[in-house]
């Protein structure tokens, strides 16, 4: 019998591939024969996953799509940043025909699609090729939720000043200019803004759906939107992450090292780092830093730089790291989140609120600082501080900059001993573990999952 095989489609965004490749590499230790679709220059990503899995991970390398809002060269997201996201869906929307001539000349063709949410227009695809497509989402439900009944009546949710969403539990709203960026840029008659609205609304008539989230943080929400789409297939299979592969092995240990020292004072060092693509303004700069300095908190703060030498981006203040030397280190470049997030004597992470950070915080227990900028961020904020209170907002907005004597005390107040959300952070830690574990409600429904494309398989022999 051939090995049942799947074909997965990651969006190219750090945020987007990685919780898909982390889900591809539990389908491969599942049995599953995989295929992954990849450009030329995301394929380094794909290395540490290839290597672990040599016999039963392929890749369909296909060369970008040229488009006039990207720059020649450029593949992923990280390059171009969030403003990329419609050039980016609409190009590789290109790539059906390819794929489709793949398909019809593999001795083993694919039985199922799987493919990220940004990705809804694969939905057309595998009807064509008559296979199923599940959505991969690896973002909260609440997103979903929200996107969907934002991307279903666009014009009433561009028209108000607060977004309120009846019928989605927690009775969310948002102020209009809060909502997920993907929908903010939307405009109507722009075929641009049409195909990632029909993208976007596509995903809900998928065969299922995958979240990269666990019941006992969203299960309300899972349940709505199973119920909404009337798809029985929702599969929640977070956190996902936790044993990823280290891509840069031999990095990151000096870091460590540093933690290693406070090891006596568990949950005392703060942990700063603002995702792969957000660069910060001269004066955004400053009032971290100062606000660092003056929280008197252990720190770890992870600077981005910009490529280029770009107009009125920060450096870290002259003489900052002097002052906080022995308490604070800044670190320029490439750190390993989930092992520093891991770290006993780590408590907090003052954090955008991006979602893969947000997952590897629940694994970790560390409560969050936030700083809501742009996509998913206010969204997943507003769940984790009113919903869940394993957070307190620090400031909000991509262009705000925090006054440093409130961040300073904001910062020294949830890293205290005795913080409420210090120890709902530890609650929801204990319930994260236990769903990745062995009889966990995500370890199950990742089986259920593994179990449905095996059938599918079957199905087709």
């Amino acid at each position: 019998m051939s090995k049942v095989h799947i074909l997965v489609f990651p969006y190219p965004a750090q945020g987007h591939i990685l919780a898909l490749l982390d889900l591809t590499h539990h389908l491969a230790l599942g049995g599953l024969t995989i295929t992954i679709i990849i450009t030329p220059k995301n394929l380094p990503i794909l290395n540490p996953l290839l290597s672990t899995h040599p016999n039963t991970i392929q890749t369909l390398i296909l060369p970008f799509p040229s488009h006039p809002n990207i720059p020649a060269g450029a593949e992923n997201l990280r390059e171009v940043g969030n403003t990329g996201n419609y050039p980016f869906i609409n190009a590789l929307s290109k790539l059906q025909q390819p794929i489709i001539q793949w398909f019809t000349t593999h001795p083993n063709p694919p039985v199922a699609l799987i493919s990220d949410f940004f990705l809804g227009w694969t939905h057309q695809l595998a009807t064509q090729l008559s296979i199923p497509r599940i959505a991969f989402h690896g973002v909260g439900a609440l997103l979903t939720a929200v996107l969907n009944r934002c991307f279903r009546n666009p014009t009433t949710f561009q028209s108000k000043e607060v977004a309120d969403f009846p019928g989605i539990p927690g009775t969310p709203s948002f102020r209009r200019d809060h909502l997920p960026t993907v929908f903010l840029r939307y405009r109507e008659s722009e075929p641009e803004s049409e195909l990632v609205r029909e993208s976007l609304v596509a995903n809900a008539a998928s065969w299922g759906s995958i979240f990269n989230t666990f019941r006992a943080l969203e299960g309300p929400v899972l349940d709505h939107v199973r119920a909404e789409s009337g798809c029985q297939r929702v599969f929640a299979v977070g956190p996902l992450g936790s044993d990823r592969v280290d891509a840069n092995p031999d990095g990151g240990s000096g870091v460590l090292r540093w933690l290693d020292q406070w090891v006596e004072d568990e949950g005392s060092v703060l942990y700063v780092c603002f995702g792969s693509q957000k660069l910060m303004r001269k004066e955004q700069m400053e009032a971290l830093a100062f606000g660092l300095e003056r929280s008197g908190c252990r720190f770890i703060w992870v600077v981005k730089e910009a490529f280029t030498a770009e107009e009125g981006y920060g450096k870290v203040p002259e003489g900052f790291e002097n002052r906080v030397a022995g308490r604070g280190i800044v670190v320029k470049g490439w750190v390993p989140q989930v092992a520093i997030l891991g770290h006993r004597v780590v408590g907090g992470f003052l954090s955008h609120c991006g979602w893969n950070s947000v997952m590897e915080a629940m694994v970790a227990g560390t409560v969050i600082v936030g700083w809501p900028m742009e996509a998913d961020q206010f969204v997943n904020a507003r769940l984790l501080v009113e919903e869940l209170g394993v957070a307190v907002r620090a400031c909000e907005g991509a262009d705000s900059v925090p006054d440093p004597d409130e961040l300073g005390r904001v910062i020294s107040r949830v890293m205290g001993v005795d913080s409420p959300q210090k120890e709902r952070a530890e609650l929801m830690r204990g319930e994260a573990v236990k769903a990745m574990s062995e009889g966990g409600s995500s370890s199950k429904e990742l089986d259920q999952l593994v179990e449905a494309l095996l059938q599918l398989g079957v199905k087709e022999e």
